[in-house]
């Protein structure tokens, strides 16, 4: 009569006996094993096969050579080869006369969109709507032109960067507190002239002495009326859009220390046909000139 497969004379015990309870020593089942062992063995295999172990300067590869780099490159150029034709014509196109040709300026504000949503939302908001030291892309407000001719150099050559060899977007703002360009008297006259322009003044009795400051310091870049001058990158300073905060502070703080705002130079970084689409693309958020 066979014995029964769980009874302790079968397989013996381990040693291990607690309160009277023994502890079997019972096998492995055999089809767990098999596919224990063939597990290991498809890791070998697979080890072997495909890059799997780092080294200094890389990983090893496999005798495959397959590499998800590759294949991410490969779906790449596939879709840079479908979208050639476009690309091209995109650049051969002069950028005034893109939105007159109604597949091409789809192409662009969604090619554009990409790109911007790559690049440009970190600093300009995914709704290109800007924040405290970027600019908002969907107002009227420009800082060196609204034209798409003008948001393509801007763009390009980004703002002061070493690059721009033809000093496009270079101005600087003197730092007139920081430098003693003027007293600290002089600077809270000016700054309430600044405020009267597009509001109240913080201290309606110095905006007078301020008129006279600003006219000897700031005019030349500002305008007489605080009009601006985008040819400059120099701010309108009447029409209550402050791109570094309003308010008497806020105000101060830059004409004390003055503003160096930058933007990098996407010329090295993008090809001229996504400059272009993101150009569009920016362009015509409703903000553009």
């Amino acid at each position: 009569m066979a014995k029964k497969p769980n009874e302790p004379q079968d397989y013996g015990t381990t040693g291990h006996s607690w309160d009277g309870i023994e502890e079997l020593n019972t096998p492995l089942p055999r089809w767990w094993l098999w596919t224990f062992y063939a597990t290991i063995v498809w890791g070998l295999i697979y080890v072997a096969a495909y890059p799997a172990w780092p080294l200094i300067n890389g990983a090893t590869q496999g005798f495959l050579g397959y590499s998800t780099r590759g294949e991410v490159a490969e779906d790449i150029a596939a879709f840079e080869a479908k979208q050639a034709p476009m690309n091209t014509k995109l650049v051969e196109t002069e950028l005034a006369a893109i939105a007159d040709d109604a597949e091409l300026l789809g192409y662009a504000n969604s090619a554009g969109e990409a790109v911007f949503m790559t690049w440009c939302s970190q600093c300009h908001g995914s709704g290109a709507a800007g924040a405290v030291g970027y600019p908002n892309l969907v107002d009227d407000d420009w800082l060196w032109g609204g034209d798409i001719e003008s948001i393509h150099t801007s763009i390009s050559v980004g703002i002061r960067q070493p690059s721009d060899e033809d000093y496009l977007r270079q101005s600087e703002m003197p730092a007139f507190g920081r430098d003693e360009l003027l007293e600290e008297g002089q600077i809270d006259e000016v700054v309430n002239f600044v405020m009267s322009l597009s509001g109240e003044a913080k201290d309606a009795t110095l905006v007078e002495a301020g008129a006279v400051v600003y006219e000897e310091n700031c005019a030349a870049c500002h305008g007489d009326a605080g009009e601006g001058d985008i040819d400059q990158g120099a701010p309108n300073l009447a029409d209550a859009i402050w791109l570094y905060g309003e308010g008497y502070d806020a105000i101060r703080e830059t004409v004390y220390s003055a503003r160096y705002g930058a933007m990098p130079a996407w010329n090295t970084r993008l090809s001229e046909a996504e400059i272009r689409a993101v150009a569009t693309f920016v362009h015509t958020r409703g903000g553009g000139q």
